[in-house]
């Protein structure tokens, strides 16, 4: 019998259903096999986890190439598509399609770090602030940013048809979505990388 812990099967392809209407699960792109992905100035990626240095170079290098994405957007009226482009056991990229109803409510990435490169029209970026009012970024084409994994943030799209490359390293296997109730009480919902982020009810 196969007592293999489920996180063992990290590296393997996700066997999941997002929570959207219509159906449009990630996956890996078998283009994307390891050596297929790499840093800018043709440098492989390193058997490690990512620096936010490196995460945001690979993340400019995928949205510069459309090659490796374009053939993937798609807009919902009510949702946000996204999908799985790469995943190996150090990093992983994902490419989300946005129109200006997208939320992503507020939400961390656990223990990973991450970075952001927009590839189409804007987005803005919303950071989490106490005893003040959010603090809202927008990010523009050929934009990129990274973050730690101690960020807590909130996404939404600005522009009709936006799309933006997702790179997180280690890869995500859980995050945490953040409630704030009417007195000002923050909460912590653990959640599978699997599911749809959006806003929660304050509890």
């Amino acid at each position: 019998m196969n007592h293999a812990h489920p996180a063992a099967q990290l590296d393997l392809e996700p066997r999941f259903e997002p929570r959207l209407e219509p159906r449009l699960e990630p996956r890996l792109d078998p283009r994307h096999e390891r050596g297929a992905l790499g840093l800018p100035g043709g440098q492989p990626l390193p058997d490690r986890p990512l620096t936010r240095t490196e995460l945001v170079d690979l993340a400019r290098a995928i949205a510069a190439d459309p090659d490796t994405w374009a053939h993937h957007v798609r807009y919902s009226p009510t949702r946000r598509h996204f999908v799985s482009l790469y995943r190996d056991t150090n990093v992983e990229a994902w490419l989300i399609c946005w129109t200006p109803v997208s939320d992503t409510g507020w939400h961390d990435h656990d223990v990973s770090a991450g970075a952001v490169a927009v590839a189409e029209g804007a987005v803005v970026e919303h950071s989490l602030t106490l005893g003040g009012p959010e603090i809202p970024t927008v990010a523009t084409r050929g934009t990129a940013y990274s973050f730690g994994p101690d960020h807590i943030h909130r996404m939404t799209g600005r522009d009709p048809e936006s799309a933006t490359v997702h790179v997180y390293s280690p890869p995500l296997w859980r995050m945490g979505q953040y409630t704030i109730s009417s007195t000002g009480i923050l909460r912590r919902l653990s959640v599978s990388y699997a599911d749809e982020l959006r806003p929660l009810e304050p509890a």
